[in-house]
């Protein structure tokens, strides 16, 4: 399974991005799909998922309303659109998969099997 995030940049505060995740190895409908972000000095933080199966959509409290996690099948990517940016969403942001990931543990780092290497947004003005 590899993962590839990609889409990051710098954009100003209420700007928006799209980030991609681009999956091989795995059919998307069969994992859930994860978006994490690491800001500097600070642990991981589960932001976003989307269930297997149905692809129903899971928020962080810190970015509901303002971002949204969707999927297409035919290319395998997932993706994270990003409205209204703030400055403190400035971070490495990871996709990651997980085949055995079950509601309860879905905003877990260690339920998650496989990452993405990580892209950069930054929102500064």
């Amino acid at each position: 399974v590899q993962l590839q995030a990609s889409g990051g940049g710098l954009v100003q505060p209420g700007g928006s991005l799209r980030l991609s995740c681009a999956a091989s190895g795995v059919t998307l409908g069969s994992t859930y799909i994860g978006w994490f972000r690491q800001a500097p000095g600070k642990e991981l933080e589960w932001i976003s998922c989307m269930r297997r199966g149905d692809g129903r959509p899971y928020y962080s409290d810190s970015v509901k309303g303002r971002f949204t996690i969707s999927r297409d099948t035919a290319k395998n990517t997932v993706y994270l659109q990003m409205n209204t940016l703030k400055p403190e969403d400035t971070a490495v942001y990871y996709c990651a998969s997980g085949s055995r990931i079950i509601i309860a543990t879905m905003r877990m780092v260690r339920s998650y099997d496989y990452w993405g290497q990580g892209t950069q947004v930054t929102v500064s003005s």
